[in-house]
């Protein structure tokens, strides 16, 4: 039964990796070598960019937007080698998306780089002309599952998002970020060879 269910996924996979190299290949702006992608929801592939080893899971909307309401966009989203996306991902982008080397996103994970102000009181928030800020996310994090990662977020490398987390603003390299809105916890002090906590800011707390 074991051997049954193993060689059924594998058969899986290796279905959609062909139809990733036959199919969405096509379309893409740029995609690179062993790259999977397993039934999305919404892709726009124009707006594109994936490196090699990418994978992206089941009902996936990664979605480039290029015009909202009258204002037009040149979207551009790159996925670098290594990154990793379970399902149910929602990342929407007008601007600029940017995801580093081996990141590894988990299910039901928000990314994007929009911001729909409120700010007229007079027009409904979804009708008001929207504003954008690029995200970056550097290589080898981790992001857990329920994040939201609003405009305008930069994230160092080797950085933990905690489930259920709100992160907005920078965050420095080696983090552990938690929260809603989220904060540093924990950095990695190379000087005493661990992981210290540190204040809301990321500066190590003197114990």
């Amino acid at each position: 039964m074991v051997l049954l269910y193993s060689f059924k996924t594998k058969m899986v996979f290796n279905w959609y990796k062909l139809k990733t190299i036959l199919w969405y290949r096509l379309f893409f702006k740029s995609i690179g070598k062993n790259c999977v992608i397993f039934s999305p929801t919404i892709l726009t592939p124009e707006s594109i960019i994936l490196g090699n080893n990418v994978s992206i899971g089941w009902r996936a909307r990664i979605e480039g937007v290029k015009q909202y309401q009258s204002e037009k966009f040149n979207p551009k989203i790159i996925l670098s080698d290594g990154v990793s996306i379970q399902q149910n991902i929602h990342l929407t982008c007008a601007d600029s998306i940017q995801i580093g080397k081996n990141t590894a996103i988990a299910a039901n994970v928000s990314i994007t780089d929009i911001h729909h102000p409120y700010d007229d009181i007079n027009i409904p928030i979804e009708q008001q002309n929207i504003k954008t800020k690029p995200v970056f996310i550097g290589e080898n994090c981790k992001i857990y599952n329920n994040a939201v990662i609003m405009q305008g977020t930069k994230i160092g490398k080797h950085c933990t998002i905690a489930a259920n987390s709100i992160v907005s603003g920078d965050f420095q390299d080696f983090c552990v970020i938690v929260g809603a809105p989220a904060k540093t916890v924990k950095r990695y002090s190379f000087e005493k060879q661990a992981w210290l906590k540190t204040d809301a800011n990321g500066n190590f707390i003197e114990i």
